[in-house]
């Protein structure tokens, strides 16, 4: 007959553990072996997730194209010009400008031809024509801008609104120039420099002459 081995005493206690406290002590084991395991899936899943991001990254395809659609405001322009007897802004910039808007609207009670150029600097540069506008309408338009100094460009007279030293609510008038011609009241703003917007300018002299033009009729 074979003699029962004595309780194993343990160091920590000095003396053989308890039922009790042989149960808490496995217990306690378990706790912390699921505890690892959650860890370890946890971390296991992350690894995964992160090489699914970048395989996704790695498999989109890349291109150097704006991600707005290029809007051909030429074409808008002439198919708009049969219903407004004012000669419309129609700037003919080269190809490293484009545009992502070209359309006529209505705020403030006065109607206007609108354009939105993106310059070869990726900045933006609007282009409003404004018809019977008023002083109300220009100030709603820029954000109650201040009026900073004037600049004559291509032999046409702007007024210049210089935001950029604080752009603080004036979204995105951080530069802007405007000037009346006939009917018809010009405004070219955004966050272009300033040889951008001589170049804008530049470019619509032409129609804001011809509607000095129309006006004297």
């Amino acid at each position: 007959m074979s003699r029962q081995r004595p309780p194993r005493v343990v160091a920590e206690l000095g003396r053989p553990e308890t039922p009790e406290e042989t149960a808490a002590r496995k217990a306690e084991n378990s706790r912390k072996y699921r505890g690892a395991k959650t860890v370890n899936n946890l971390v296991y899943s992350l690894l995964v997730t992160v090489g699914l991001v970048a395989v996704i990254v790695l498999a989109v395809p890349r291109s150097d194209t704006p991600v707005y659609e290029s809007v051909d405001y030429n074409s808008v322009a002439e198919e708009a010009q049969n219903s407004y007897p004012q000669p419309l802004a129609n700037p003919d910039l080269p190809d490293s400008w484009t545009s992502n808007r070209a359309d006529v609207g209505k705020t403030g009670g006065v109607r206007s031809w609108n354009i939105g150029l993106i310059s070869p600097s990726d900045q933006f540069i609007a282009i409003t024509q404004g018809f019977d506008a008023n002083e109300t309408w220009v100030a709603q338009q820029l954000k109650q801008s201040l009026a900073s100094s004037t600049e004559s460009i291509a032999g046409i007279e702007w007024t210049v609104y210089d935001n950029r030293d604080d752009t603080d609510g004036y979204g995105n008038v951080h530069y802007a120039l405007t000037t009346v011609a006939g009917d018809s009241t010009f405004l070219i703003f955004g966050t272009g420099s300033e040889p951008e917007f001589r170049a804008v300018a530049e470019a619509i002299s032409g129609d804001v002459t011809a509607n000095l033009e129309s006006g004297d009729r």
